[in-house]
């Protein structure tokens, strides 16, 4: 039956009428399967719109993922060295590009690393590689340069080459002692002394007996050296009693 001029007016304006109304219907649908991913960062406090660009840090996270790092940081042996079972939570307190955690994630079939750092841009990088791996394991949080923020459940604080840029070490120390359960890991790996082919300028450096005293001063207890373990650097683990 064709329809009148009339009539097909009639039946084209009530097409008209329901169509927004069943794209505003899929579109909230789609919107319900597949919700917008939370940003960690901005969960906590961090303005986006505020972070250095990309490029400024690309160069900083192209240092600390250098090849040739690998050579003398050993950080397989290192990882293999923190004996894990695979359950632990693990803080890796400045983090960085991820250089340590997404190695111990990887040693954690059922555990879970909480990258901390202070930079925000740092903590976007690992997010972004996080996201884009379909890791499950590593959480990101956001630190001050006075508080290492760790949460108190973890098993293993891991500090690599940070300990040298903290100011008020005393305090940083006393703060994280606070902040740890009692008979978890402590591991700090600092560059030793003398005329080596990395890490920092001599002024900056700690020396071993001066971090020990630092950290037993703070609460800490020493129960092994694995400095044998790395060309350039000290290696002590500790326990919070």
């Amino acid at each position: 039956m064709r329809l009148g001029p009339k009539a097909l007016l009639l039946v084209l304006a009530f097409a008209f009428a329901i169509l927004p109304a069943m794209s505003e219907t899929e579109t909230r649908t789609d919107e319900e399967a597949t919700p917008p991913i939370d940003c960690p960062l901005r969960a906590q406090g961090v303005d986006m719109n505020h972070l250095k660009p990309f490029d400024e840090v690309e160069e900083y996270i192209a240092f600390l993922e250098r090849p040739d790092r690998e050579i003398w940081q050993r950080p397989d042996a290192v990882v293999d060295a923190l004996s894990l079972t695979g359950t632990e939570v693990i803080a890796d307190v400045g983090a960085g590009s991820g250089y340590f955690t997404f190695r111990m994630a990887d040693a954690l079939p059922e555990g879970t690393v909480r990258a901390i750092d202070v930079e925000p841009e740092m903590l976007r990088h690992i997010h972004h590689k996080i996201a884009s791996s379909g890791i499950s394991n590593i959480e990101v949080v956001v630190a001050s340069p006075d508080d290492p923020h760790v949460a108190g459940d973890e098993d293993l604080v891991f500090i690599c080459d940070v300990l040298h840029h903290v100011e008020g070490r005393e305090a940083w120390l006393e703060r994280l002692y606070s902040e740890t359960k009692p008979g978890a890991r402590l591991v700090l790996i600092e560059f030793a002394e003398g005329d080596l082919p990395q890490g920092p300028p001599e002024a900056l450096k700690i020396p071993k007996d001066s971090m020990i005293r630092l950290v037993s001063n703070a609460g800490f207890v020493l129960t092994g050296d694995r400095s044998d373990l790395l060309p350039y650097q000290n290696f002590l683990v500790f326990s919070r009693p």
